[in-house]
């Protein structure tokens, strides 16, 4: 189902045909990077977080961190990921192929500075084996209810 709701969502706003599958894993920014051909920065990884019984996404760029005390300035708590387990069933996608598409209704959905340094980008499309390439402008205008923060680092 996971895949279906992010295709519909996408479909629906007239953006399924970018939707690419892979007869590999897609699953790691590595992974993603390697299939498509672009760098690991152009994958907008989609990190699932708890905080206080909320369930929040933040896209950023492949190629940096979490940074602890930015989220912490931002969110007012520290930075808490979901489980493995936890992430389907309060996000809608496994763990490899969350997406902000097709996500349960309580998501909220942030998106990170560091992906504005990217013309294009490619998010997940709700499986470990899937990508759709995507405008940051574009990205934006598909979660219209998204908030940009600045929660990230480079990889050290």
């Amino acid at each position: 189902m996971s895949y279906e709701n992010a295709y519909g969502y996408l479909s629906s706003r007239g953006f399924g045909e970018r939707v690419r599958l892979f007869e590999v894993s897609s699953a790691t920014v590595a992974l993603a990077a390697q299939a498509l051909g672009c760098s690991e920065g152009e994958i907008a990884k989609t990190l699932a977080f708890d905080q206080a019984g909320r369930t929040v996404l933040i896209l950023a760029a492949g190629d940096v961190k979490v940074d602890n005390h930015k989220y912490k300035e931002t969110f007012h708590m520290k930075a808490k990921m979901l489980s493995y387990d936890e992430t389907e069933e309060r996000v809608g996608h496994p763990v490899g192929g969350v997406c902000p598409f097709g996500v349960k209704e309580s998501v909220e959905i942030f998106l990170d500075e560091s992906l504005r340094r990217f013309e294009t980008v490619y998010p997940a499309a709700g499986t470990p084996s899937s990508a759709v390439r995507l405008s940051v402008g574009e990205l934006e205008s598909l979660l219209p209810d998204a908030r940009w923060v600045d929660v990230t680092k480079p990889m050290a």
